[in-house]
């Protein structure tokens, strides 16, 4: 269900800022979250000659190593180009560093690939950043990094991962949770609150660090980036920092207490990582060599640099809290009283304005619970926002003043995308686990973004459209280990579904869909010439985002010579397809020049499904099963299905478009073409189905994979509990594979694949991710939109038994409901107050600090619905949130039909192909 925008009269303050924003009335989102959780270990930071990022920049060596491409801190906070950064650093006076990021096993470390080993959460946030709050849980032992390391080595992938949690350090509530609230008095000036909590048992001290620093662009002598005059700096007394840059112009940061104020520079310690000489004594990691190591003279003895903290020493009481109060701001709007009752005012206004935001976004959401997770799904959604820098040509050939780097890196990664220059703020699918954009998740974020900022979710969709991003053979980047590699073509998927959400029937922005619509055709050509290597309409090549959802590794070489066809391949190009034919038809209806362009997109649709459905008799169809399958061509041997049932024959069933006789008959040319066509290729004419109600005259015709009779066979596995439908939502894999696994024999060798719930027991693609049984939110999602899509269509005429064998029959909008409810109710505490996705630590059950702070998993398990992989994955996870927004805690009889259909009318229909 679309939700149009809210006249101007009934804009509430958020809202407001948000309209200011876009218009360019005020720079509201100058200033946000951006700041990475993780830069070392990434692509951008590595100019090894293996490519081994994990190993070149390590985490041990991100405290005295200056970042080349960006910054990373604890809950930070910068500009949208990353100059000035604010961020929290701890210590204990037990751990062996100062905790100035999260840490975390790199992906030859732990026993699933890599993984933050942290409490935090993000617990709030607004579109504008008005208002933003997140928690840490910082252990008051010593943090165990050493014991985290060994024993996840220690592991199998067949033993769950050991958390931070299993350590024992949180045992008795010995912990501090450091919580911060950024709030903003104008776009320029930012109010920072610190509450720190003792939740242990006995007295406890803690060093806080609040730290402002400049990121390091006059190292490398860059030519992309004008850094002047280096940035600098410095105290006029004890409560006030100038901060100068010349691009960023002239900010302040203040702090309210008397805590001493320490200064260095974002400079490499070389002397510590490369026995090499400093370029000067202060360096990066110098407030951990004061702090922790206890020498005063790592720091400047002069109050200036690049980096500055105010180190509080804090000795809490049990379960007292401490405020720290901080503020940035520009130099020209000086404050009357920096920490007078006016920031108090401001503080506590921002959170009530937030409160406001949601409450309308929200307020057809009865449950109070059903609230709280939607509203931390948009809160991580909006954290992890983040700047990404990474210029390919720059990085290739190396900094002016740095060492060349090795030769061998020009004919490596990425080596064919210099033109990419990515210096923005992107969505991120996690901030510590994946802190690059993926361009098939960001797609899904922008659902969910279209919600709370629709202006920012055209923008991103648009943005890896542009020409320094897409290649100019037509490919979108996929991510920044490999931009070459494939992922599903859902871009204009999401462009098409933020157009339809964002505006009315006849004000949407026709200008993004157009301006999208134009480049998709570069990429949709790139597929048709990159992907379907027979020229026959069937399609391969790349994993397709499914990771080890197969028996093989689908990025590289099969055994014997082979090649595989790929249902999911196939079927996402007519996804593809069908989305591209329906924005050519809405164009067409402002512009007949797209009515040509509608005729090849129909007539591409029909090529393709004809292929999927029936080349070579029966295409990837398997009549005997009565499901979709990869075909395994060998040399000199017939075809041979891969009858392993998984997503990859599910995925058919997401194409579902319509056509209706009034379009056709406001589009005279695309109907001209299409009756010629339909005329002289009848073969084709079968893949269409068309219906009129009660003997109308008017009806519409359907564009799926599937016909009614194999939709039915294919979602009879789907909501049959021994195979795909869970407690939780639809399986990956079926779970018929737990007790016999599919085995496949080829070329003198036997290939196993078993149904897997939880964390992968595969080392296909580094093993930090599962497409073999675990329930993931993006085809969840496709797949109930899908349904819905066909109940508008075929109406109460169409009834499944859900779950296959009860008896109990529902119509497809229904079931749909009840999948919906399914997701859902993994972030909904039951009566015990366990939410699945959490698990079984009691904590989150019966803590009052613990039970009301959410995660948003990558993916869930199968069985049980505990949250796996990336922890803080809430980009396409945050679609929870939107199926509350569309199915929300009420009976299905009261449940606003989603997606923007009518519910069709049941009974006298009569259906005939075409």
């Amino acid at each position: 269900m679309a939700t149009p925008p809210q006249p101007p009269h009934s804009l509430n303050a958020e809202q407001q800022r948000l309209a200011e924003d876009t218009d360019r009335v005020r720079n509201w989102k100058r200033w946000g979250p951006y700041l990475a959780e993780r830069q070392w270990g990434t692509v951008r930071e590595d100019y090894s000659a293996d490519g081994e990022t994990w190993n070149y920049f390590t985490h041990d060596q991100a405290r005295s190593r200056a970042y080349r491409w960006g910054e990373d801190g604890l809950l930070g906070f910068t500009d949208r180009e990353c100059r000035l950064c604010f961020a929290l650093a701890l210590w204990n006076e037990r751990d062996p560093i100062l905790k100035e990021r999260l840490f975390g096993l790199a992906n030859n470390e732990g026993n699933h690939g890599e993984d933050v080993k942290e409490a935090y959460f993000y617990l709030d946030a607004t579109p504008t950043n008005s208002y933003l709050k997140a928690l840490y849980k910082y252990p008051q032992a010593a943090f165990p990094y050493e014991r985290l390391l060994a024993e996840n080595r220690r592991r199998t992938r067949h033993d769950p991962e050991f958390e931070l949690s299993d350590t024992g350090v949180f045992a008795d509530g010995r912990y501090f949770d450091v919580t911060v609230e950024y709030a903003k008095a104008g776009p320029d000036d930012i109010l920072i609150r610190l509450t720190v909590a003792n939740r242990g048992p006995e007295p406890a001290r803690l060093r806080v660090l609040p730290t402002v620093w400049f990121r390091n662009i006059w190292s490398w002598g860059c030519a992309h980036e004008d850094c002047g005059e280096k940035p600098r700096l410095r105290a006029r007394d004890l409560h006030r920092v100038e901060c100068a840059h010349s691009t960023l112009g002239d900010f302040v940061f203040q702090q309210e207490d008397d805590a001493p104020l320490l200064f260095t520079e974002n400079e490499t310690n070389n002397l510590r990582l490369f026995a090499a000489p400093n370029a000067m004594p202060w360096v990066k990691d110098a407030f951990h060599e004061c702090v922790v190591g206890g020498r005063a003279d790592a720091v400047s003895p002069t109050p200036e640099g690049t980096k500055c903290a105010a180190h509080h020493v804090l000795s809490l009481a049990p379960g007292e809290e401490r405020v720290i109060r901080l503020r940035l701001h520009a130099a020209a709007t000086e404050p009357a009283d920096a920490f007078g009752p006016a920031f108090e005012t401001v503080m506590a206004a921002r959170r009530t304005e937030a409160d406001e935001f949601y409450r309308d976004l929200l307020h057809h959401v009865a449950s109070t619970e059903e609230r709280r997770v939607a509203r931390q799904a948009y809160a991580g959604l909006l954290w992890s926002k983040q700047f990404y820098h990474y210029v390919v040509r720059e990085w290739l050939d190396g900094d002016p003043k740095m060492p060349r780097p090795p030769d061998s890196r020009l004919l490596g990664r990425n080596d064919d995308w210099g033109h990419l220059f990515s210096r923005d703020v992107l969505s991120m699918p996690d901030k510590w686990e994946y802190p690059w954009f993926a361009a098939w998740d960001l797609a899904f974020h922008m659902i969910p973004f279209a919600r709370i900022d629709p202006a920012f979710s055209k923008h991103q969709l648009n943005l890896l459209l542009r020409e320094w991003y897409m290649h100019p053979n037509g490919q979108i980047p996929a991510y920044e280990y490999n931009f070459s590699d494939v992922n599903p073509p859902v871009h204009a998927w999401a462009c098409w579904r933020v157009y339809k959400m964002t505006g009315r029937r006849g004000a949407r922005d026709r200008r993004f869909l157009a301006s999208t619509f134009q480049k998709l055709l570069l990429n949709f050509t790139w597929w048709v010439n990159r992907k379907d290597p027979s020229g026959k309409n069937l399609f391969a090549g790349g994993f397709l985002g499914l990771d080890n959802i197969g028996v093989f590794d689908r990025s590289k070489p099969l055994p014997a010579g082979g090649s595989l066809t790929q249902a999911d391949g196939t079927a996402w190009m007519a996804f593809y397809c069908s989305t591209m034919l329906a924005m050519a038809l809405e164009l067409a209806e402002g512009d007949p020049v797209y009515e040509d362009i509608a005729s090849k997109f129909f007539e591409h649709f029909l090529a393709i499904t004809d292929a999927m459905n029936n080349l070579g008799g029966n295409g990837l169809w398997h009549e005997e099963d009565g499901f979709y399958y990869d075909q395994l061509l060998v040399p000199g041997k017939p075809a041979e299905p891969v009858r392993l049932r998984s997503m990859v024959g599910i995925i058919p069933l997401f194409v579902v478009e319509f056509i209706s006789r009034e379009r056709l008959q406001a589009l005279p040319g695309f109907a001209k073409r299409t009756r010629w066509f339909l005329k002289y290729r009848a073969d084709l004419a079968r893949q269409i189905s068309y219906l009129a109600r009660d003997g109308s005259e008017t009806g519409q015709y359907l564009l799926a994979i599937p016909t009614r009779e194999r939709l039915e066979r294919v979602l009879r596995y789907v909501f049959d509990e021994q195979e795909f439908l869970s407690p939780h939502g639809v399986r990956s894999l079926s779970r018929k594979y737990a007790d016999t696994p599919y085995v496949l024999r080829m070329d003198g060798a036997e290939h196993h694949v078993a149904y897997v719930p939880g964390d992968a027991d595969s080392g296909l693609f580094g093993g930090n991710s599962n497409w073999r049984g675990p329930v993931w939110f993006p085809v969840n999602y496709l797949l109930i939109e899908a349904l819905e899509r066909y109940h508008h269509f075929y109406g109460d005429s169409f009834t499944m038994e859900f779950p296959t064998g009860s008896g109990r029959r529902l119509n497809l909008a229904e079931i749909a409901a009840e999948l919906s409810r399914r997701l859902i109710k993994l972030f909904l505490p039951d009566g015990q107050g366990r939410r699945p996705s959490l698990g079984d630590d009691p904590r989150f059950a019966s803590d009052p600090h613990w039970r009301d702070h959410l995660l948003f998993h990558e993916f869930f398990n199968g069985d049980t619905g505990c949250g796996l992989g990336a922890s803080h994955q809430t980009g396409w996870t945050a679609l929870v949130a939107r199926l509350i927004d569309q199915f929300p805690g009420k009976p299905l009889s009261e449940t606003l039909p989603p997606f923007g259909f009518r519910a069709a009318k049941p009974a006298s229909s009569k259906e005939r192909e075409a």
